[in-house]
This record gives structure tokens, C-alpha cells and sequence, in this order.
């Protein structure tokens, strides 16, 4: 088994893991920047070092995080999500330095991180694919001419894309033309590629992904679905498991597609592939993630799997604890992604110090966060400060205590997405399950949610007033 672990991730994710190496008895190493020296993962590992003043540079610095490891005694290293966790330089450098990852193969990163490479695998396994380009697009006349045989709309993506990044909806010709040059730029800069590729656009799909877990001796099961159709920007915002949107027939028919495309890629450890499913109740393979998900939690309760547990078994070559007949669906789950936004001004961040910070509790309600009171938000990396996650028996008492769980939830001196949410559990089209990926900008009204100003917003605004009275 695995003994010490270096944790290559900040924030939520990383106490995350921290916690999960507590129960193994396993010692958990933090690494921070400048910027994160007060986060709360460097105050819960075991040991913390800083990798430098660079605020985000410091967590994409492969050779010097790896270095790191072996300095420190670690015989693993976990990526968590996000910076260098679907990079294969990361997983090739902890082979060469005799580190084990707690992923996938470097091979598997690489073939799955590249978009079009991963279409063509699951093509020939007999996976549904979305019709789009062969591969790769030379240039934007043949994005035209693709586009002309798949039929408009349509998506132009980057190859090597991932986090809702790199992504434009095309309805004609001109705005494809307009938005080629646009996404290879995005491409590059954010995925060190210029390369893109073009897929006929489902309308109104339903996003919904199931998470897979493999081991090294050829088992492969699934643990079932989440729907994370509720997104802005092809950013979710609230994930849920399993998907209100399916009957039992399709979900197991689903189930079987995610196993099946995992068998394909050779995937070891915990994946996830992403489908899209159309009005008519048709699948079509998205792309498959090869890391550990934001959303992970909703299937932990649904289950009662800890994945990051199976994680860490797999990578220390155990065989999967589980059968895919002994994995049931135990009721459903919602996850809230807590972002510093404030969505009533464009969802612009919101960033700075947590003057006080409440986490809801009681039944079913769990919360992910790497904020305190006191904290100083920094404004370097992404808006998620926490993730609240609640469970229920059926959908309805899942609603109900998810709002229950919101209005307990306290985060004050910043703006949050707290109370956009509770305007969604509201929603009549939310509440009866009928949304799909567009469901955001078709209801602009639940922005309209009055704010709610905090005792020292309060106390500043009466302190202005009053000034501004005195001096007339």
C-alpha cells in the first residue's frame, strides 16, 4: 500500500484528498504557492512546501513538483483536477522517478486528451459518436466544407480541450469563418495547441456523464450516472445523481456504453465519460475524462464509494473491492457549486476575505470547501470556494433540503451563486426535471432574486447615507 502521498493541487480538492489519506493511515504532503501560504489544505496535510511565488506557474511546474516528491520520501503523487491533472508529462515524469501516479497511464492521457484520437477509439469500439470533421481541420475551408455536410449549427472545439474552454456554437458560414481563427487562439494559449475540430450541434441536449473505475487486472465497473446539464457557458454549475432525465432501461444501457468505452482506452483507475443525450433519448460520446471530477461527491452518496479511496487502491495495484451486481443507486444526490461570483453582474468574480463563513449540517448535507473565516479569497485562480452536496431518499425531499441546506449555508464579505440557486430549485421547468444544457439562458428571470445585504453592508451603506445627508 501505498505510504506517503504528494498532493500536486490547492483548495478544495486538496483537503479532499488530505482527508482520504487520514483514513488510510497514508501521509499527505501539500505543496503552495506565495499566494495560498494561509489555505486551509496547507494548514490539514501532514506537511506543506512552497513551490515558489509564481501563484499559478508554481502548480504547472512538472519537474519541480516531482522533484519534490521524491525529496520528501512520497512513493505517489495525486493530481486532483484541474492544472497538471491531464497533462502526461506529470504521469511520465512519476514513472521515470519511480512515483506512482494515482491516475491513468501517461499513454492513456495522452490518447484521450486528444480529442479527435479519442472519437476515432470510439468509433471503431462501436461507441455513438456526434458526426463531425475526420480529424484535425487544415483550415477553415474545410471547417466550411464539414459543416456543409453535417448541417448547421455546429460546434467548433479545441482538440485538445477541456473545461468548457475553447468551445464556439456556429449557427452559418460567417460565423464560423469569424470563429475559427478566435478558438485556434484560444487553443493555443490554453492548451498549447492551435488545433481544432468541428461536430454537428445537438439541440437542447441533456449532458449527462458516467463515472467508470478500473484496475490494473482487467475489472471495469461503473457507478452510475450524473447529470450535469445545468451549466453556463459549458461550465456546470449543479451536478445531480442519478439523472431525473432517465428510466432504468436507459440507464443501464448507458452504464454498459461507459464500461465498454473505458475497455476500449485500456483506462486504469477513475475516469469519467461524457455523453450527450439527445431529444429523442439517443447517447453520443463526448469525450472521457481522465482525472478525478469536480462532482465526484454526488456519486460517493449515491453509492457509498469513496472514489478517491479506490484511487489511491488502484494505484498501489489492489484489485477493485467491488462487483458491478453489488453497486446499487441508494436515493439521489444534487452538488452546488459554491463559486465567488456574483451572478446578478454578469457573474463576475467576487473575490477577497470571508469575513464569516457558516457550513451547513444535518441530514444528508455535506460540504467540500477550503475557506474559513478569515480567509482571503486570492484572485489568481478559479471562483469555486466550496461545493455543497445533499442527499435525499426521492427527488422531492432532495429539492426541499437542498434549499433547506442553501439558506444555511453563510458565506459573507463576498458575493456568491447561493442565492441563484435557490431560485432554481423554484423553477417549476428545474423542480420537474425538465432542463437540458440551454436551460440557463432560457430562464433569464432567476436572476431577478432580490439581494440581500449583509450587517456590515448594511452598516456601510447607512454610514454613507448618512454622510452624504450631513453634507448637503
Amino acid at each position: 500500500m501505498i505510504r506517503k502521498i504528494l498532493i500536486a493541487n490547492r483548495g478544495e480538492i486538496a483537503v479532499r484528498i488530505v482527508r482520504a489519506c487520514a483514513e488510510l493511515g497514508i501521509t499527505s504532503v501539500a505543496v503552495y504557492t506565495e499566494a495560498d501560504r494561509h489555505s486551509l489544505h496547507v494548514k490539514k496535510a501532514d506537511e506543506a512546501y512552497c513551490i515558489g511565488p509564481e501563484s499559478v506557474a508554481g502548480y504547472l511546474n512538472v519537474h519541480r513538483i516531482v522533484n519534490l516528491a521524491v525529496a520528501t520520501g512520497c512513493d505517489a503523487l495525486h493530481p486532483g483536477y484541474g492544472f497538471l491533472s491531464e497533462d502526461p508529462r506529470l504521469a511520465e515524469a512519476c514513472a521515470r522517478r519511480g512515483i506512482r501516479f494515482v491516475g491513468p497511464p501517461a499513454s492513456v492521457i495522452r490518447a484521450l486528451g486528444d480529442k479527435v484520437a479519442a472519437r476515432e477509439t470510439m468509433r471503431r469500439a462501436g461507441i455513438p459518436v456526434i458526426p463531425g470533421s475526420p480529424g484535425s481541420l487544415r483550415d477553415v475551408d474545410q471547417a466550411l466544407a464539414v459543416a456543409a455536410e453535417v448541417g448547421y449549427p455546429v460546434m467548433l472545439k479545441a482538440t485538445s480541450g477541456g473545461g468548457g474552454r475553447g468551445i464556439r456554437r456556429c449557427t452559418g458560414p460567417g460565423e464560423l469563418r469569424r470563429a475559427f481563427e478566435r478558438v485556434a487562439s484560444e487553443a493555443a494559449k490554453a492548451f498549447g495547441r492551435a488545433d481544432v475540430y468541428l461536430e454537428k450541434c445537438i439541440e437542447r441536449p441533456r449532458h449527462i456523464e458516467v463515472q467508470v473505475l478500473a484496475d490494473r487486472f482487467g475489472n471495469c465497473i461503473h457507478l452510475y450516472e450524473r447529470d450535469c446539464s445545468i451549466q453556463r457557458r459549458h461550465q456546470k454549475l449543479i451536478e445531480i445523481a442519478p439523472s431525473p432525465q432517465l428510466d432504468e432501461p436507459r440507464r443501464a444501457a448507458l452504464g454498459a456504453l461507459a464500461v465498454k468505452a473505458a475497455r476500449a482506452a485500456g483506462y486504469v483507475n477513475a475516469g469519467t465519460v461524457e455523453f450527450l443525450m439527445d431529444e429523442a433519448g439517443r447517447f453520443h460520446f463526448m469525450e472521457m475524462n481522465t482525472r478525478l471530477q469536480v462532482e465526484h461527491p454526488v456519486t460517493e452518496e449515491i453509492t457509498g464509494i469513496d472514489i478517491v479511496r479506490e484511487q489511491i487502491r488502484i494505484a498501489s495495484d489492489l484489485p477493485l473491492r467491488h462487483r458491478q451486481e453489488d453497486v446499487w443507486v441508494h436515493g439521489c444526490a444534487m452538488e452546488f457549486r459554491i463559486n465567488a461570483e456574483d451572478p446578478k453582474n454578469g457573474f463576475l468574480p467576487s473575490f477577497g476575505r470571508i469575513t464569516r463563513y457558516f457550513a451547513p449540517g444535518g441530514p444528508g448535507v455535506r460540504t467540500d470547501a477550503a475557506i474559513y473565516t478569515g480567509y482571503e479569497l486570492p484572485p489568481h485562480y478559479d471562483s469555486l470556494c466550496a461545493k455543497l452536496t445533499v442527499w435525499a431518499p426521492t427527488w422531492e425531499e432532495l429539492l426541499e433540503r437542498g434549499q433547506r441546506a442553501l439558506r444555511d449555508m453563510g458565506v459573507h464579505g463576498i458575493r456568491t451563486t447561493i442565492p441563484y440557486y435557490q431560485e432554481i430549485l423554484r423553477c417549476p421547468d428545474f423542480r420537474a426535471g425538465r432542463f437540458h444544457t440551454g436551460f440557463i439562458e432560457e430562464h433569464p428571470e432567476l436572476l431577478d432574486y432580490p439581494v440581500r445585504r449583509s450587517p456590515r453592508e448594511l452598516a456601510a451603506a447607512i454610514a454613507a447615507a448618512l454622510a452624504a445627508h450631513q453634507g448637503l
